[in-house]
């Protein structure tokens, strides 16, 4: 195959060799890209950020919210937060709650989102003396899904309120662990309180399956 340059002075030979090099080098270079933007079951959600978060890319889950936290499938993708952990920046506010209260204006992949030092589960958002992690405990849904990182009987939300840890199962080295202490003296442990906001039947299956034509508003 023979084309002129571009002065006209001399005809340039291509071979078959060199297209078929010049193929294998832009399917290197474009294939990854397609790769990343590739979304078998159409619900707008790329099959590798699903693969990578556990989640089924051959069945459209957009609609579905497996780690209750007021949140969709499709909105921890549009905002970049994690699809089975209800408190991705653990601040103590759920993702859901992060991204929809208007009044917080927090960023649920960040735990101090205006940079003062405070946890935005710590701040009061609406001065009525009430930390916002509490007010999102008050509403919440499925609390039973909260983390326990070091499985000490309190949530890893909730370590604040009593001085504990939350990586910590025996944060003053007593040996007891923390959920076993009595913090405040009233004759009941810091777990057993903990577990009186806590309601684990509320987590059953019939959340994740929720209607998937919900509002917009709903699923970002």
């Amino acid at each position: 195959m023979r084309f002129t340059d571009l002065a006209g002075k001399k005809p340039v030979r291509i071979t078959f060799g060199a297209l078929i090099a010049l193929y294998y080098c832009l399917s290197l270079t474009l294939m990854p890209a397609f790769a990343g933007i590739r979304d078998t079951d159409g619900d707008g959600m790329p099959n590798r950020w699903e693969v990578n978060h556990d989640l089924n890319e051959d069945r459209p889950n957009a609609g579905k919210n497996p780690d209750h936290d007021g949140l969709k499938n499709i909105g921890e993708y549009n905002h970049s937060t994690e699809p089975k952990d209800e408190d991705t920046d653990d601040d103590g506010m759920d993702d859901g709650d992060e991204v929809k209260d208007g009044e917080s204006e927090t960023d649920p992949t960040d735990d101090d989102s205006d940079d003062d030092g405070l946890e935005d589960g710590d701040e009061d958002s609406d001065e009525d003396g009430v930390d916002n992690e509490d007010e999102d405990d008050a509403t919440e849904s499925c609390m039973g899904d909260d983390d326990d990182s070091d499985s000490d009987g309190l949530d890893d939300e909730d370590e604040g309120d009593f001085g504990s840890e939350v990586s910590d199962s025996d944060s003053d080295d007593d040996g007891v662990e923390d959920g076993d202490e009595d913090s405040d003296l009233d004759g009941m442990d810091d777990e057993d309180e903990d577990d009186l906001e806590t309601d684990a039947d509320d987590c059953d299956e019939d959340t994740e399956d929720e209607d998937e034509d919900e509002d917009e508003d709903e699923l970002l």
